[in-house]
C-alpha cells in the first residue's frame, strides 16, 4: 500500500496529486518547480536560482520520506530552454553527487512558466 508523503518544506501540490509517495522501499516525488514553500511564489527568474530553489524541495520532500538525496536512483528534469543545460548541469551536479541515472529533456512549457522541472526516484 503506497504511503503519501506530505511537507511543509516543499511547494503544496497545484493540483490533484500528492508531494510524494512511498511504495516498498522506493520513494516517488512529483515534479517539483521553483516554488518557495515559505512564499508560495517563484522566487527567482534565472535557471541558477531555480534551479536551486527545486533541489531543495526535493532533498526536503526526500528527507521527510526518510530518505536522503543520496539514495535517489533515477531523475527527470525538464528544460525550458536546453541552452540553460550547462548552467542547470553543474548547480544539479552539486546536489546529486551520487549521480543517479537521469533524462533530460527540453519541454516547451512548464507549469508556472518555470524555467526548470525534476521529478525523483529514490530508495528508502
Amino acid at each position: 500500500m503506497a504511503e503519501t508523503i506530505y511537507t511543509k518544506n516543499a511547494p503544496d501540490a497545484i493540483g490533484p496529486y500528492s508531494q510524494a509517495k512511498v511504495v516498498g522501499n522506493l520513494v516517488f516525488t512529483s515534479g517539483q518547480i521553483a516554488i518557495n514553500p515559505a512564499t508560495g511564489n517563484v522566487e527567482s527568474d534565472t535557471i541558477e536560482g531555480q534551479t536551486k530553489q527545486v533541489c531543495e524541495n526535493l532533498k526536503a520532500l526526500l528527507e521527510a520520506a526518510g530518505t536522503s538525496i543520496d539514495k535517489a536512483v533515477k531523475t527527470v528534469c525538464f528544460l525550458k530552454n536546453m541552452s540553460d543545460f550547462g548552467v542547470f548541469n553543474g548547480i544539479y551536479g552539486e546536489y546529486f553527487t551520487s549521480k543517479p541515472a537521469r533524462s533530460c529533456v527540453a519541454a516547451k512549457e512548464l507549469p508556472k512558466d518555470v524555467l526548470v522541472e525534476v521529478e525523483v526516484i529514490a530508495e528508502k
